[in-house]
């Protein structure tokens, strides 16, 4: 992607539909005057006065205990240095978007037009008392030193200036575990760390808490190591001034044990690296180049255990491994600070999850036939669902045994329960799904690529790595809707129906014809028929020459399937082939069937239905919790559509007795697990989460998903095509280009998953 078109798609983002990336959601009720009566004038009046009562009853009748003010003067943004307290607004909401998708944290994103100490001090303070925490950021060294350990002191709820700790909780976890690897002893390792700034000094310090002595670390700026006899060091830098004998980073490397770096790009060598130690421990942190290329690391020495603060490499050191956790845990028991020990306990947890079992879930999400404890997994992936249940029950704890909570957890279990519940966030399936398509990508034929929103759809697939597209149609159209929207990367067009694709044509029609030639087709028509782009696309897809396609954007739905039915083969076993729709909801993933193809399926089409549902759930690392929707529950009706149901969870109870399944079920206990509890205690979806339905019709499914699309504002991905031996997905008519980005990605998976299986 071109910077002028990086440019663009950045600022169209924070601008479009509406500015901004975060916004204020009512929690409750307020439809009726009562409702309003009761959220403002009279009713508000009660709990204002019972927290005058008592000042900690805040907790209690408001969102304080859930809300984290991220605070900023805007001196030292990212990597743009001094830009002021407006300019930071954007990466502030942006920090606020992760407190929220990955801890449930609401967050107020606060800019402070403060550069003096003192002032930004007394502003912080006079508007703590909105706050269950305050999360620091972006503020320059030296000052963001004092202004965190002066707010710390002064004030009674956590404060965490996340550029210091986050990267220094992070690393030191990472390193704890690759000293282990290498089997090194963390009191004898030589440290490099080159970088002097907030980042750099914390990290040393927490460094230091875990063992390593500080007679073994060696710091360097940018005017080389930090010495005791140089002239005008700040107070940080003083702290880790050396008197040995060396003056230049490449000299500080030579027989260090681990290189830490914060600083620039590119400025260590590969000779460097060949100076360190046996099995050295590089974490080349700067973003978004790093201080050395990882493959050329990689390359240049066997022996190397490596990090980078990079998604595309193994063991990413990603700040958003620790804070949303990190609050998480505090806020959950009302902790007076974030202290050192719920900083180490962070470290600790985070060490040891790396060591744990990897849930399959992650190794699918990463493509990994197993992630294991080892030099390329030293560290959790930031996709790892574990870690809302696993590091905010450590800080919890360690709040509690150093006397900093104010409301200690007593029931453990349920409290990792209610984080589990935090987790269902519909964002988060997608980033899943495009992290593993970038896993092994694959050709993806776009059918409609003549069509401007299909070609964008293309060019975001193309420019995030998510596939290989390939192009269809009108070739002089699609030139020029490319030259209009800036795709300027070369990917291949094919017009199925000009002079140059005679022989192609030729080829198609052949195999096509000896699959119809007793089915009333003759080979002219056969021909003929691949200068439809649909067949055309398709039998790209059979003769291997793509991986996936993706159509339907411009053309009705039957008369789109209809050339996938009579080309596709089906998969083993499948008579007939089925849709869902994953819906993406505020209680996570939803799985529909059957949304898009058989009208009114018999009972042994259902159960098959529910089968290939499942089995599609279960690609995403989801154990599926079938239940099969009625407007009746358990025999309470003897309607025919009743009746079938019955029948096809029957069937599957028999023969398939480990499948989670039940119904005939209404679709409010099916979704509500204490009504079903209470009602029907003996359901086999009783102490579930129910997250696949199947419906008794079309009918029904349709019209429900487009419901929930519509009204809830839950996005949708497919329809997704089920029972196809190739990987090919048919679009709604008039789908939006994000729709179409996801189904791409969606395609890329299945092709991988088909593909793995044909390997078996």
């Amino acid at each position: 992607m071109s910077d002028s078109r990086k440019r663009h798609e950045a600022l169209l983002y924070h601008a479009k539909p509406k500015p901004g990336k975060i916004e204020v959601v009512p929690t409750k009720k307020y439809a009726t005057q009562h409702d309003l009566a009761l959220a403002y004038s009279p009713g508000v009046a009660e709990p204002c006065l019972e927290i005058a009562k008592n000042k900690n009853n805040v907790y209690k009748y408001t969102s304080k205990g859930n809300l984290v003010a991220v605070i900023s003067n805007g001196t030292a943004v990212l990597g743009l240095g001094d830009i002021g307290p407006e300019a930071s607004k954007p990466v502030m909401e942006g920090k606020g978007l992760l407190f929220k998708i990955f801890a449930d944290i609401d967050v107020f994103d606060i800019e402070v037009d403060a550069t003096n100490v003192e002032q930004f001090i007394a502003t912080v303070k006079a508007i703590a008392p909105t706050f269950g925490g305050i999360n620091l950021e972006d503020i320059k060294a030296p000052e963001a030193f004092e202004i965190e350990a002066r707010l710390k002191e002064e004030l009674d709820i956590p404060v965490m200036h996340d550029d210091q700790h986050g990267t220094a909780i992070i690393s030191a976890a990472a390193l704890k575990n690759a000293i282990d690897i290498s089997e090194k002893d963390i009191t004898k390792v030589k440290i490099v760390v080159n970088g002097a700034g907030a980042a750099a000094i914390s990290c040393t310090r927490l460094y230091l808490k875990l063992g390593v002595k500080r007679e073994n670390v060696v710091m360097c700026d940018s005017k080389g190591v930090i010495r005791k006899d140089r002239d005008n060091l700040s107070s940080q830098k003083a702290e880790f001034a050396t008197d040995q004998d060396i003056t230049t980073l490449e000299e500080a490397m030579q027989n260090a044990d681990v290189f830490i770096g914060l600083s620039l790009a590119n400025v260590v060598s590969p000779e460097m690296l060949l100076s360190m130690a046996k099995n050295p421990i590089v974490f080349a942190m700067a973003n978004p180049v790093p201080e050395i290329d990882y493959d050329l690391a990689i390359a240049t020495r066997d022996d190397i255990i490596m990090a980078t603060g990079r998604s595309d490499h193994p063991n990413q050191v990603n700040n958003v491994l620790g804070f949303p956790f990190i609050f998480r845990g505090a806020l959950d028991v009302r902790a007076t600070k974030i202290n050192e020990e719920m900083k180490m306990a962070a470290v600790h947890a985070l060490a040891d999850l790396a060591k744990k079992s990897v849930p399959e879930q992650v190794n699918i999400v990463y493509d990994e036939v197993s992630l294991t404890y080892g030099k390329e997994y030293i560290i959790p992936k930031p996709f790892d669902p574990r870690l809302i249940y696993e590091i905010p029950p450590a800080i919890a704890k360690a709040a509690m045994d150093s006397g900093v909570a104010l409301e200690p957890i007593e029931d453990w279990d349920r409290y990792r329960e209610e984080l589990m519940e935090r987790s269902g966030s519909g964002s988060k399936e997608i980033r899943l799904l495009h992290n593993r398509a970038k896993s092994n990508l694959k050709r993806v034929v776009f059918a409609e690529a003549d069509h401007l929103d299909v070609l964008k759809a293309a060019q975001r697939v193309h420019e995030e790595k998510l596939g290989k597209p390939i192009l269809l149609g009108r070739k002089e159209v699609i030139l020029e809707l490319k030259e209009e929207i800036g795709f300027t990367d070369d990917v291949p067009i094919i017009d199925p129906k000009t002079d140059e694709e005679n022989d192609r044509r030729n080829r198609f029609g052949k195999a096509y014809w000896k699959t119809r030639q007793r089915k009333g087709r003759t080979f002219s028509e056969a021909k003929k028929l691949m200068r439809e782009r649909n067949y055309f696309a398709a039998m790209m897809v059979n003769e291997g020459e793509a991986d996936a396609l993706i159509t339907g954007y411009s053309r009705p739905y039957p008369s789109v399937v209809k050339p996938m039915l009579e080309l596709i083969e089906r998969d083993k076993d499948v008579s007939r082939i089925a849709a869902c729709n994953l819906m993406l909801t505020k209680q996570g993933p939803l799985f529909l069937a059957d949304t898009t193809i058989n009208e009114n399926p018999s009972a042994k089409e259902l159960a098959k239905i529910a089968q290939m549902t499942g089995n599609f759930a279960s690609m995403f690392g989801i154990k599926p919790n079938i239940a099969m929707l009625s407007y009746s529950n358990f025999g309470s009706s003897n309607s025919e559509t009743s009746k079938k149901i019955r029948e096809a969870v029957s069937y599957i109870h028999r023969h398939f007795p480990k499948v989670v399944i039940d119904g005939e079920i209404q679709a409010d206990f099916a979704l509500n697990p204490e009504l079903l509890a209470k009602e029907f205690p003996f359901s086999k979806l009783n102490g579930k989460k129910v997250n696949v339905l199947i419906f008794p019709n079309l009918e029904s499914a349709n019209i429900t998903y487009k419901l929930l699309k519509e009204v809830q504002g839950a996005e949708s991905i497919g329809p997704i095509i089920l029972g196809f031996a190739k990987p090919v997905h048919i679009l709604q008519l008039g789908a939006s280009v994000d729709e179409m980005v996801n189904m791409a990605a969606l395609a890329v998976v299945d092709a991988q998953q088909k593909e793995k299986r044909r390997k078996k």
